[in-house]
């Protein structure tokens, strides 16, 4: 069975970071420069132009696809795969890592010339610059400096870049879950959290819609004909939030409402878009089986309701195995003078689709920064040679089965 790479390898994995760290801010200044919100696919289309021409440089095949959501008139920007094979056969104890980023932001074209990179001491800003451009980098870099120390010891490394992560993956979720069904690891590149914390957890969500139906009647002459949907869905929407509470961290949010045409008439039919969002599977399970219940016992007679699941993605547990994969990242963490935390988030990325695929996985590893999604977005440009190093380092410990390895995947998660 091969060796592990020796521990004094992290040393020199950080010097070549530090000696990339000045291209880094230049490529992450270039790509911040472009607008690339979900909705605008020629701009993740210039980012995915960009990755897949440095995956190529960097010796992967590289496979670009447009993506579609079945039956939604709406177009996307396209998903980028690389492979790289390493050295170690999986039949000899090579290991497959996947590491996942995204190429959109959550921002309208012309917010990158109304808020351009800009670096102020240790902190750079910009729309994007920490979700995820600074971690796609980061990933793209930890693999650079791997190949030119010529450290290939792993089966594959499966380089996935996404173009709808900001709005749930509806078009890229499908191939990220077939890609995860191939691999070992997931190692996330969303960046670690404020205080440096890697992410070991993320919430699952669920959303569904409930159709309240009523009867219509006239609202002066004979309004005791009708059977008013609108207030049956009134009664339903307090009976959802007031579960709250009742399982652990689940959360039950009912966050549009939707009921009648016209004032005169006794409402019809009503609508309820409800979110629910749970560390755990068993705990959306649970919730889900409540709201039915509740759907079937309305306050108002003559009304009824259907409950239809529209959306949903896996929790990324905090698993045994997960914590495994978080050991080995301390364990770097050390040679590199980081004290490495675990955090649980209530935010879903495409971690969430790869854990749930069973996958042993790790997110939070881009450099450190905050404010995602608002003006005030940061990256602490001081983190980028270390958190590239740790990458970096925990490819290279992922990549060999030793003989204290376990079989740490999972059962599938099914979702329905």
């Amino acid at each position: 069975m091969p060796e592990a790479p020796q521990r004094g390898t992290t040393a020199l994995l950080l010097s070549d970071a530090l000696a990339r760290r000045p291209r880094y801010l230049a490529d992450l200044e270039h790509l911040v420069s472009i607008d690339s919100g979900s909705y605008s696919p020629e701009g993740v289309n210039r980012v995915a132009t960009w990755t897949a021409r440095r995956l190529t440089g960097l010796g992967f095949e590289v496979d670009r696809s447009p993506v579609a959501v079945p039956g939604r008139d709406m177009r996307f920007g396209d998903l980028v795969v690389g492979r790289l094979r390493g050295r170690i056969p999986a039949e000899q104890g090579g290991r497959r890592i996947l590491l996942a980023g995204h190429l959109d932001t959550v921002f309208d074209d012309g917010t990158a010339a109304r808020r351009p990179f800009t670096r102020n001491g240790r902190l750079a800003h910009g729309p994007g610059v920490s979700d995820d451009k600074g971690g796609l980098l980061a990933g793209l870099t930890a693999v650079e400096i791997l190949l030119r120390r010529g450290i290939t010891d792993f089966a594959e490394i499966v380089f996935l870049a996404t173009p709808d992560e900001e709005i749930g993956s509806p078009a890229s979720r499908r191939v990220t879950a077939e890609l995860a069904a191939g691999v070992d690891y997931g190692l996330g590149l969303e960046c670690a959290r404020e205080n440096g914390d890697l992410v070991i957890a993320r919430k699952g969500v669920a959303d569904f819609l409930i159709t309240v139906t009523g009867r219509a009647a006239h609202a002066g002459i004979e309004p005791e004909r009708g059977a008013n949907a609108a207030l049956a869905a009134a009664h339903l929407l307090i009976a959802c939030q007031e579960m709250n509470g009742l399982w652990g961290d689940v959360t039950v949010n009912v966050g549009m409402v939707r009921a009648g045409s016209r004032i005169n008439i006794v409402c019809p039919e009503a609508e309820l878009h409800v979110e629910v969002r749970s560390s755990t599977q068993s705990g959306i399970q649970r919730a889900r089986q409540a709201i039915v219940v509740a759907a079937s016992q309305l306050a108002v007679p003559g009304t009824t309701a259907t409950v239809r699941q529209t959306e949903a993605c896996p929790a990324m547990e905090d698993t045994p195995a997960a914590r495994a994969v978080f050991a080995r990242a301390r364990e770097a963490g050390a040679e590199l003078g980081l004290d490495l935390g675990a955090a649980a988030t209530g935010g879903v990325g495409d971690a969430n689709t790869i854990a749930g695929a069973g996958v042993p996985t790790l997110d939070g590893l881009g450099p450190v920064g905050g404010g995602d999604h608002s003006p005030q977005e940061w990256l602490d440009v001081t983190t980028v040679p270390h958190r590239v190093a740790l990458l970096a380092a925990l490819i290279t410990a992922l990549g060999v089965t030793t003989t204290a390895d376990p079989d740490t995947r999972s059962t599938p998660v099914r979702v329905t």
